[in-house]
């Protein structure tokens, strides 16, 4: 396994909505494997399946030392949403404040079916809902006030890799 190239703003598996993982098989863990391997890298919290090119509803996540992966996440949030310092993989080198919950839990599965809960608040809960965004089509910007959105996509266009 590996870690796959990151896909970048613009590729159109970024907005599309993911389908669910409905079975589990070498091809879904081998998926699993190369999420793993792409988070494990620095600067990583979390990298979501069409991330790396694959429309499927999967992510994993390095917070605070605990590395995982979740399929067919559901997310629910608590809290009035705050501005939130948050960048992207698939959007280089830009860094806004988006508007997130400052908690939240995703209950999804693992590659043998058995559930997996994860929750939590700061870092963590800004990821959970970071992740589950890419696996609706949705990239952070789309989070960004209209004022702020209208000044990142001028520095997106204004960018070398785009």
């Amino acid at each position: 396994m590996t870690a796959r190239p990151i896909r970048i703003f613009g590729d159109p598996v970024l907005r599309t909505t993911c389908a669910p993982v409905d079975v589990v098989d070498d091809g879904t863990r081998s998926l699993v494997q190369d999420l793993l391997d792409s988070v494990e890298l620095p600067g990583r919290a979390g990298v979501a399946a069409p991330q790396i090119g694959v429309a499927a509803r999967a992510f994993s996540y390095n917070v605070d030392g605990t590395i995982g992966y979740v399929l067919n996440p559901v997310l629910e949030v608590a809290g009035e949403p705050v501005p939130t310092g948050e960048g992207c993989l698939s959007v280089p080198g830009l860094w806004h404040d988006a508007l997130r919950h400052p908690w939240a839990r995703v209950t999804g599965m693992d590659v043998d079916g058995e559930q997996i809960v994860i929750e939590g608040e700061g870092l963590l809960a800004q990821a959970l809902q970071h992740e589950c965004d890419h696996l609706d089509g949705k990239l952070y910007l789309d989070r960004l006030p209209p004022d702020v959105r209208r000044q990142a996509m001028r520095e997106v266009r204004e960018s070398a890799w785009f």
